[in-house]
């Protein structure tokens, strides 16, 4: 062999041994250690700023974010308006939230969200919360996803927190520095991601598991999961009156939730006996369920979940700024806003526009089997409120039957709100959004032909047709509005909910417009 044999070989042999690893499992990358002078338990991010100029230059885009998608975006429109342009209504709205929700808070207001330094500003403007009473009807534990403010909240009350009235603690945040930030998923100290969720914490316990032993990128999905997810309220019976829970211990799919739900409550009604309930919705008395965003749920056996790409892969892509150094990017935002950084990383064999189509095939299809979801869970209350009324001949089981409607309007109604409240329009996992919408459709589906039986059919006749000229869409009502007896005669649900008495407000924001009641006078001894 010559020498210019001999070096080829030996090059050849040193490329081999450079690419090889390449093509074996990919390493566990190390996260920079740092270390700041921020104390462990800042909970403003004022001081993240002169240590982290670049990062936190991007966390302020959050503040100016109001670019919309196609179907999602940053702007605050009422969810259901479909009626008036942006930023009121849009021409993906759902209008059948304020029918499905009557009875409930979400009813009132529910609102397309903007980012995450919004978060604390927007829930002490929502109507959701009462801001005509000295309570707001809600509890502390409302303030869980909003604030890192939670820290201190629960190292000085403790489990006496979560049952609190949310008005007890309105003025206290500062409203511009202690929204989700820098602490909620990392320690100041040091910049390791960290989990300061006290449900999630809970539910990793009971799991056996430890998140200070998982890995970097098991972290960069946790921390989102911390809020982006569904949760309940606890009832006292099983533990702190209103603390936050997951509910996973039966899995993650639909049907996992909602066997877990078929527990852990102390509804009396018939048929739904130690059931897990929200609220009763007063149009069809059916115990129900509010599904929250379960995005981690989602997420967790989707395409990329399964593949083991993070959340943060996507929603936090790598960045330079100005040719400095590479970063992620704190501007928590949708990926079909920087398709280059965000999806072609991974996918540098496809086109920018192929892409993005690819994502809007998957949330067409989705949006459109929401929307027959939707309508076919109100056609189901609807049906269920005229066997109710129905005084004619029937069936000899007829209580039975009725029960049963009832099981499947909650069930409908909650498969269709998982995936109605689910951020990715059903892109974060295709086959469990169309699964569910599908099954959500043959529940609610069921409880109307079992409302028929139970009336020998005879409310066939008042179900045929269009259903939204059978119940309108509500498209206006607040608690404003429910105080005003001309509005309660606009739609005929609205009977079944009571005319709230006139009333001041009393806070705008985080600013009192009337005087508190003075302190009740004490006893002489």
């Amino acid at each position: 062999m010559n020498k210019n044999a001999l070096i080829l070989c030996a090059v050849c042999a040193l490329l081999a041994a450079w690419l090889l690893p390449g093509c074996s499992d990919v390493q566990e990358l190390k996260a920079p250690v740092y270390k700041t002078n921020i104390a462990e338990e800042e909970t403003s991010t004022v001081p993240f700023e002169k240590e982290f100029p670049l990062e936190y230059k991007s966390y302020l885009k959050n503040n100016e974010d109001t670019v919309m998608t196609v179907y999602k975006g940053s702007v605050p429109y009422h969810k259901n308006d479909n009626v008036n342009p942006l930023p009121t209504g849009y021409k993906f709205a759902q209008p059948y939230l304020k029918n499905l929700w009557l009875g409930y808070p979400f009813s009132y207001e529910y609102n397309e969200t903007r980012g995450h330094t919004k978060a604390m500003e927007d829930i002490l403007k929502i109507d959701r919360l009462n801001t005509y009473g000295e309570k707001a009807g809600l509890p502390a534990t409302c303030w869980n996803c909003k604030t890192v403010k939670m820290l201190p909240w629960i190292k000085k009350y403790g489990d006496d927190f979560w049952a609190k009235d949310f008005n007890e603690l309105r003025a206290e945040p500062d409203m511009k520095h202690e929204s989700i930030s820098c602490p909620t998923c990392h320690n100041p100290k040091d910049m390791t991601l960290r989990i300061t969720s006290v449900p999630l914490n809970d539910y990793l316990q009971q799991a056996g598991k430890d998140w200070k032993k998982m890995s970097r990128n098991e972290m960069r999905s946790l921390v989102c999961g911390q809020c982006h997810v569904e949760y309940y309220f606890g009832e006292k019976k099983f533990g702190p009156a209103k603390k936050p829970v997951f509910p996973w211990t039966e899995g993650f799919d639909p049907e996992n939730m909602y066997t877990y739900y078929m527990g852990h409550g102390v509804t009396e009604a018939k048929g739904f006996e130690g059931w897990f309930t929200d609220w009763v919705h007063p149009v069809s008395k059916t115990p129900m369920l509010k599904a929250q965003h379960p995005e981690y749920e989602t997420w967790i056996n989707g395409p990329h979940g399964a593949a083991g790409v993070a959340c943060a892969d996507c929603h936090m892509a790598y960045t330079r700024d100005n040719d400095k150094k590479k970063i992620s990017s704190h501007w928590w935002t949708s990926p079909l806003k920087d398709i280059d950084r965000s999806c072609r990383t991974c996918h540098s064999d496809k086109t920018a526009d192929y892409l993005k189509e690819r994502v809007l095939f998957t949330q067409k299809r989705t949006f459109d089997q929401l929307l027959i979801a939707q309508e076919i869970s109100v056609k189901a209350h609807e049906a269920v409120r005229l066997a109710s009324e129905w005084t004619g001949p029937k069936a000899a089981n007829y209580d039975d039957l009725m029960i049963q409607a009832r099981q499947n309007v909650r069930k409908g109604q909650f498969f269709w709100d998982l995936i109605s409240a689910e951020n990715s329009v059903g892109f974060h996992n295709p086959a469990k959004a169309l699964d569910t919408l599908a099954s959500s459709q043959q529940y609610s589906q069921k409880a109307v032909e079992l409302c028929q039986q139970a009336t020998g059919y005879g409310i066939a006749k008042d179900l045929e047709g269009d259903i939204r000229q059978i119940v309108p869409p509500i498209l206006n009502h607040s608690r404003l509005l429910q105080q005003d007896p001309e509005h309660m005669k606009t739609h005929k649900w609205f009977k079944y909910i009571p005319t709230l008495p006139k009333a001041e407000k009393v806070w705008d924001v985080q600013t009192r417009l009337i005087p508190p009641p003075a302190p009740a006078e004490q006893p002489k001894s």
